[in-house]
């Protein structure tokens, strides 16, 4: 990994904390100490550590990464994350940068789209290469340069997906862009959901609305996020609850009601078992404590 990189984040942060920039999507994040999971429904994603590493969680699974790797989440997924690696001598570097992967068809040269061999997850981890650091490096050093940065960002952003769809993980990428398919379908039924969590959960429904089978929703929906679309509700429902409790400083169970729960008590059992603490005490936690990583 260039230190070059490292230089141009640290330049552009000074302080800890997870920092937008003027280029949309971009953010950069800078830690003197590892850090408390955080919890969200992240967007598709490139990110990269220039120093120190990093985890990100999918359900059970986890991903660490470091820089010699990055990291791409293709759809959008209910995570946590954390600082892993670092210091107040080598404090944890690193970058994140939204990704549309609707571009991606325009990258086709020819009628011949690329499969993915075998199902794989909504996220994974892959080798960074000279090709992709490149024009990372080329964006980063825009910062500060409004007018080149208004006409240059969205050429190197379109650049550093190409890189990556032509990177080893590229068909990945491909098959979250494709119109059909299963990918395709449970997309549709991500964003179905993000819609309508908080309304009674219906697999049957949501199939419809995705023009699969349900046991063929499932096993995809599965095979891509790690979670059933039952579970990924819960995830969706759980979070907005604690933000809501969070900013807008609703008690638990005005936050259960306006999220779907119709019972207090599941809503409590749940939210512990996702969060490791009853909503009340989770929340005075958060509050006393220095803000997580973003993810």
């Amino acid at each position: 990994m260039s230190s070059e990189l490292a230089s141009l984040i640290e330049a552009n942060t000074r302080i800890d904390g997870s920092f937008p920039t003027p280029i949309p999507g971009l953010h950069l994040s800078r830690y003197s100490s590892r850090t408390q999971p955080g919890q969200g429904v992240q967007r598709p994603t490139l990110a990269i550590v220039a120093q120190g590493s990093k985890q990100l969680m999918l359900g059970d699974e986890v991903f660490t990464y470091d820089p010699g790797h990055y990291l791409v989440v293709s759809l959008d997924l209910p995570v946590s994350g954390r600082v892993t690696t670092a210091s107040k001598a080598k404090p944890y570097l690193g970058m994140s940068l939204d990704l549309d992967v609707k571009q991606i068809p325009s990258f086709r040269t020819s009628g011949k789209i690329q499969r993915a061999t075998k199902p794989d997850r909504g996220v994974f981890l892959s080798r960074m290469t000279p090709e992709l650091l490149d024009p990372v490096l080329r964006l980063l050093k825009l910062l500060g340069k409004p007018e080149d940065c208004a006409v240059l960002a969205p050429l190197l952003q379109r650049e550093i997906l190409y890189r990556l769809w032509r990177g080893e993980r590229g068909e990945q990428l491909e098959r979250m862009a494709q119109s059909d398919g299963n990918a395709s379908g449970v997309v549709k039924a991500v964003i179905w959901l993000k819609e309508n969590f908080d309304k009674p959960f219906s697999i049957k429904l949501i199939a419809q609305e995705t023009n699969m089978s349900p046991s063929g929703l499932h096993h995809h929906f599965k095979t891509l996020t790690n979670m059933t679309p039952l579970e990924y509700q819960k995830h969706l429902r759980l979070q907005e609850a604690r933000r809501l409790m969070l900013v807008e400083a609703l008690d638990a169970s005005a936050a259960a009601y306006h999220v779907g729960y119709a019972s207090r008590s599941q809503f409590t059992r749940e939210y512990s078992r996702l969060f490791g603490a009853p909503p009340f005490r989770d929340v005075e936690q958060i509050r006393q404590q220095p803000q997580p990583a973003e993810l």
